[in-house]
C-alpha cells in the first residue's frame, strides 16, 4: 500500500467506523449495560461510504485483531472461534457487497434512504445465512443435529442479527443527512477578489 491509498483509506469516516466496531464488538446482541455488536452495520456503510476498497481489508483485520484481544485478554469465550471463523469474510463481503451496491441510490432522497435500508436488511439476511450455515457445518457443535432442528433453533437469533445493523445505520445516516441539512444552509465563504 503506497501512502496515498493509506490516506485514502484513514479519513474521518473511516475511523468513525473502527471505532464503532471497536467499541461495540465484544457482545453480539448487547445487554443493559453494552451497546450490540455493530460489525454489521461497519461493514456495509465502509462500503456504502467509503470509495476505496482497501479499507475492507483493514476492517477485517480489525476485526480479528479485536476478537484475539477480547478472547486473549478480556475474558470473552472462544466457543465461536471454530474453523467456521473464517466465513465471517464471506459473511462480512456480502455486507460490504451490499453497500457498494447501494452507492446507486441517493441518500439525500427519502426513497434513496429507504432502498439503502432494504438493501441493508437483504445483506443481513445472506451474512445471517452465510454465518449459521458455515457453524453448523464447521464448528463441530452439531454433530447429529440435522439442519432443520438447527435452524429452529437459531430463527429466534434472526431478529436482533437484523435490527442491530438496521438501528446504527438509520442512525448514521440520518446523522449524515441532519449534517449536510445543516452544511448546506451555512453561508458559503467567498473568496476576496
Amino acid at each position: 500500500m503506497t501512502r496515498t491509498t493509506l490516506t485514502g483509506i484513514f479519513t474521518l469516516p473511516a475511523w468513525g467506523l473502527l471505532a464503532l466496531m471497536a467499541a461495540t464488538r465484544f457482545h453480539h446482541f448487547g445487554d443493559f449495560q453494552t451497546l450490540p455488536d455493530a460489525s454489521l452495520a461497519v461493514f456495509f456503510l465502509a462500503g456504502l461510504l467509503i470509495a476505496d476498497r482497501c479499507l475492507f481489508p483493514v476492517l477485517l483485520a480489525a476485526a480479528g485483531l479485536i476478537d484475539y484481544l477480547a478472547v486473549a485478554h478480556a475474558g470473552v469465550s472462544d466457543w465461536c472461534v471454530t474453523p467456521a471463523y473464517l466465513f465471517l469474510i464471506p459473511t462480512y463481503a456480502a455486507l460490504w457487497l451490499g453497500g457498494r451496491w447501494s452507492r446507486c441510490f441517493t441518500l439525500d432522497e427519502a426513497a434513496g434512504l429507504a432502498r439503502t435500508l432494504v438493501a441493508l436488511g437483504a445483506s443481513t439476511l445472506v451474512a445471517f445465512l452465510i454465518s449459521n450455515a458455515s457453524f453448523y457445518a464447521l464448528s463441530g457443535y452439531f454433530n447429529g443435529t440435522d439442519f432443520e432442528s438447527y435452524s429452529v433453533r437459531m430463527i429466534p437469533y434472526l431478529t436482533p442479527y437484523v435490527a442491530a445493523p438496521l438501528a446504527y445505520a438509520a442512525l448514521i445516516l440520518a446523522g449524515r443527512w441532519g449534517w449536510r441539512q445543516l452544511a448546506s444552509g451555512l453561508p458559503q465563504e467567498h473568496p476576496k477578489s
